[in-house]
């Protein structure tokens, strides 16, 4: 997708004599070269794996009863040690996605032995504990063939590991205080992976370990009020990422798209749950300024370089009217008057942005004295 779109935009340059063919050529070829675009083959081969690993364990457990024990434990820890061997001889010979699809076999063979040694041997535990040991192997592995297809691997599981703990221990946050509070190890995990491994798309998986932690530590367990605090907190994060001239800036274009569209995504989902909290007629139109004007500000700061954000802001401006229409007011000059004010709200907020984009755009020896 982005290098097609940018080989139209190089071709469009090249036509308006913007740049010369041969830059244009180059870049593309940069693009190419650090497999910035978005490959079916790499796609097909990560599925490719997933069903061969599945159709293993399939046949295993369709001849379970018939295969002495011994059997089992030494062809599974044989099938662990095949499938990584493979993937070395693969990554020496260049042969980067089999050695992706057979470092994920062999991650799943790796569960595969968990399950199959603690159901042989009536061991003890629990699913948190599986999950977690599965979690650590797998990322140590990611880690040592410094793996992309692997470290999503990874952040799979480190969601399916924080679920597992509700299987083990339910709801109750009280109840281990290890698994309550592992969340935000495993998403600094998947980070740290994630640009060990040059698998940008992976650290997706620990902004939402980390977003379904903060709901389920400081909202669900708690009240409304605490809806209200986060999103206060995640609307000052998003507004120090996107601000002009911000002095976190630099750590905004490490970040990338991502950071700011999370942050978005909590304030507007914490206001979301306050709103629909039961409040009166009053609150619920200042709640809904209050998401309509995110939005917008969302919009305006950020939401030219960033499609992400600007497609959520659009979707929760869109959700948060019809909502107010519907729900909130009663009559048809109430909804009138809602509209107008909103319209007022709308057209300060542009007058503002207009100013400072003209303020900004100018160079710094007009701005400052």
């Amino acid at each position: 997708m982005y290098r097609g779109r940018l080989k139209r935009d190089l071709d469009d340059w090249v036509g308006r004599g913007l740049i010369d063919a041969g830059t244009a050529e180059r870049l593309l070829a940069d693009v190419d070269r650090r497999g910035a675009g978005f490959s079916i083959g790499s796609v097909l081969s990560m599925f490719a794996a997933l069903l061969i690993a599945a159709s293993l364990l399939m046949l295993i457990a369709a001849n379970w009863e018939l295969i002495p024990r011994l059997v089992k434990v030494v062809g599974i820890i044989a099938l662990i040690w095949v499938f990584h061997i493979a993937a070395l001889i693969a990554r020496s010979r260049d042969a980067d996605r089999i050695a992706a699809g057979a470092l994920i076999m062999g991650a799943a063979a790796f569960g595969g032995a968990i399950a199959l040694i603690g159901q042989l041997y009536h061991l003890s535990g629990d699913t948190f504990s599986a999950m977690f040991l599965w979690f650590v192997v797998t990322a140590m592995s990611a880690a040592l063939f410094r793996s992309g297809a692997l470290a999503v691997v990874t952040g799979a599981l480190s969601l399916a590991t924080f679920g597992g703990g509700f299987d083990s221990f339910g709801w109750n946050i009280g109840a281990h205080g290890l698994w309550a509070w592992w969340p935000p190890v495993g998403a600094i995990a998947v980070f740290a992976l994630a640009h060990w491994t040059g698998a940008i798309r992976a650290k997706h998986f620990g902004y939402i370990l980390l977003i379904v932690w903060i709901w389920w530590m400081t909202i669900l367990e708690r009240a409304e009020v605490y809806a209200l605090a986060v999103a206060a907190v995640a609307t000052v994060v998003f507004l120090v990422l996107t601000v002009p001239r911000s002095p976190l800036a630099s750590l905004h274009r490490r970040l990338g798209a991502s950071g700011s569209f999370y942050a978005l995504v909590m304030a507007l989902t914490g206001y979301a749950y306050f709103q629909l909290s039961g409040l009166d007629a009053l609150m619920t139109a200042v709640l809904g300024v209050v998401i309509l004007s995110l939005s917008i500000a969302a919009i305006a700061l950020d939401g030219r370089d960033n499609g992400a954000v600007r497609f959520l802001a659009y979707g929760a401006f869109a959700a948060e009217v019809l909502f107010l229409s519907y729900e909130t007011i009663d009559s048809i000059l109430g909804t009138s008057a809602f509209f107008l004010l909103s319209g007022l709200v709308v057209a300060v907020l542009a007058f503002i942005v207009i100013r400072l984009e003209r303020r900004f755009s100018r160079p710094v020896s007009e701005v400052t004295p």
